[in-house]
């Protein structure tokens, strides 16, 4: 079934539920306005629409292979790329002084979205390299810049991220890759590097790989670790790809899902490499474009999701099965109660974590445009809740589409599987979803909870106003608030923080819950009447948002009793 950007949608939230209007008054985004975002996000949908669906099935039926050390991609991927590319959508938000845009992330991260709803294999390659980017336009040296963002901007370059090796998963610090000063301001890196995403293609002219090493005094853990830029085929003089660099591809994973996205097993002999920031400083650097990668892998979430509800929806119109339960029923399986629960489901929480991660996004435009600590707090408070929930939500949602399907969702022929097989992945990259919850509950409550205090003190504030149109609602809505509030001061005050990391997956998704009921509300406010919109957040409210509950109890419960649990009885 063809995919359908959800250009209204955008629109509304931008215009009614997450403030983008703020992004719009700035001075640094002030050219970003209603219509001319529109303009980009309906150019955007309409190349997702025709270059990007056409080639999700091939990528999934014929994957990448790596033939005598040559990645050859999937079908229509060479050609789907080269659209991306001329059309100036592989980085919007990037600096005009090197051929971006300079667009506001919250319209990059409308885009990613729609290109991951298209063709999420395809669309993981534009991700890294604009993750690539951020991390060079805060961190590398002014003649790094000069060589390598034109380049990557446009898309003739692409960029990759190096952190993993077989011991080395999410304790980078035991990675074992070296890095050796050749005293010219070269750096020469060995070492071996696995789940590389993209790690080579036949379709740009040069990849560029952002590699964590040790340098010879760097000290054991994460603090000794620095970053370096090693592309696969070295600049010339004029900064045109030149001789082939000392690394290869090793072999490529065979996945569950993602077939189209080449992940590549790196090996590095002694390849030439650039410091990028200060020696022993790269995780810094690196966490500038980590941090990218996780609101993208949100909205990867989110865009698999969107593409497997249209795929369930489209089917389920179609479908005849049984005596319809209503009166003036369609005649199709949409008439029985089970799988319009489904289908409200997918479309309910769908819309909650897309408000999510818009909010996410107008948080780092407001801080990269005002330089406000405020917001910068909001930013790194919400990058985790997106990261989870976005991705969590596109397993939920894929998996809901197979079950719409009945047996045909189980068989490959109808394409509904492989929206499943494709998201599963996006709760392990860029950090699993656990690591991300502890995140929160760790480092995000380092302030004491302020950052979350603020925005519940926000929440609690909007839903005061909503009283005197929507009682109930609001009613349901403020309890939830002041349940997480109550819970978050719990997590306050536990000392040993094993027992907030026990309860932090749940503590996340409840957080999550709570914001998209906030989100939901807001959007019912900005209609008149009972419509479409109010009816969704009534639904939401009412049958998804009570979650919340249970998780918050699961939250609160602490580590003792996981612990009680030890290998024997686990094992018996």
């Amino acid at each position: 079934m063809p995919y359908k950007a959800p250009l209204d949608e955008y629109q509304f939230l931008f215009d009614n539920v997450v403030g983008f209007s703020k992004v719009s008054q700035t001075d640094r985004f002030s050219e970003a306005t209603s219509d001319l975002t529109a303009a980009i996000l309906g150019e955007a949908g309409k190349m997702c629409e025709e270059v990007m669906a056409p080639v999700q099935r091939a990528g999934d039926q014929q994957p990448a292979v790596l033939e005598n050390g040559v990645v050859r991609t999937s079908p229509g991927y060479a050609e789907a790329y080269k659209a991306i590319a001329n059309g100036g959508w592989v980085s919007i938000a990037a600096s005009p002084e090197y051929g971006g845009m300079g667009l506001p992330m919250t319209v990059t991260t409308a885009v990613n979205e729609m290109m991951s709803a298209a063709c999420l294999s395809l669309q993981l390659n534009p991700l890294m390299t604009q993750g690539q980017i951020e991390a060079l336009e805060h961190h590398a040296s002014d003649e790094i810049k000069a060589v390598y963002l034109p380049k990557l901007i446009s898309g003739e370059w692409c960029g990759t991220m190096n952190l993993t090796e077989p011991q080395a998963g999410s304790d980078v610090g035991a990675l074992r890759s070296s890095a050796r000063d050749n005293g010219d301001g070269t750096y020469s890196i060995t070492g071996q590097k696995i789940y590389i995403s993209w790690g080579d293609n036949d379709f740009s002219e040069n990849v560029c790989h952002l590699v964590l090493a040790r340098l010879p005094d760097g000290v054991p853990g994460t603090k000794g670790i620095s970053l370096f830029l090693v592309p696969k085929r070295l600049p010339d003089v004029d900064g045109n790809s030149g001789v082939a660099n000392s690394l290869k591809v090793v072999s490529l994973e065979e996945k569950m899902g993602l077939h189209g996205s080449p992940t590549a097993v790196m090996q590095y002999d002694g390849a030439t490499g650039w410091l990028i920031g200060a020696p022993h400083d790269g995780m810094r650097a690196m966490f500038t474009m980590m941090n990218n990668a996780r609101l993208g892998v949100g909205g990867q979430g989110i865009g698999g999701a969107e593409g497997a509800y249209q795929h369930a929806l489209a089917y389920a119109k179609d479908r005849s099965q049984g005596k319809s339960g209503i009166e003036n029923g369609k005649g199709s399986i949409l008439d029985h109660a089970d799988v319009r629960r489904m289908l409200s489901t997918m479309k309910a929480d769908i819309f909650a974590a897309r408000a999510v991660a818009l909010s996410n996004a107008v948080a780092i435009d407001m801080a990269n445009a005002t330089g406000d600590r405020v917001w910068h707090a909001r930013a790194a408070l919400l990058t985790p809740i997106t990261k989870v929930f976005g991705t969590e939500v596109g397993i939920e949602v894929a998996n809901l589409g197979i079950q719409v399907h009945g047996g045909m969702g189980f068989v490959e022929e109808t394409g509904a599987a492989q929206y499943l097989r494709d998201v599963r992945v996006t709760a392990i990259y860029e950090g699993t979803n656990g690591i991300q919850s502890m995140d929160l509950v760790g480092r995000k409550l380092m302030d004491g909870g302020a950052a979350a205090g603020a925005l519940l003190d926000e929440i609690s504030d909007s839903v005061k106003g909503a009283y005197a149109g929507y009682p109930d609602l609001s009613a349901t809505l403020w309890d939830a608030i002041e349940r997480l509030r109550e819970t978050t001061e719990w997590m306050l005050a536990q000392k040993e923080m094993k027992h907030r990391f026990a309860g932090a997956v749940p503590y996340l998704k409840a957080f999550a819950r709570v914001l998209g009921g906030y989100y939901h509300l807001a959007a019912a406010s900005n209609e008149t009447g009972y419509g479409p919109r109010t009816k969704l957040a009534t639904f939401y409210i009412k049958s998804l948002l009570p979650e919340h509950i249970g998780l918050l109890a699961q939250a609160t419960q602490g580590a003792d009793d996981l612990y009680a649990l030890d290998l024997q009885d686990l094992a018996g």
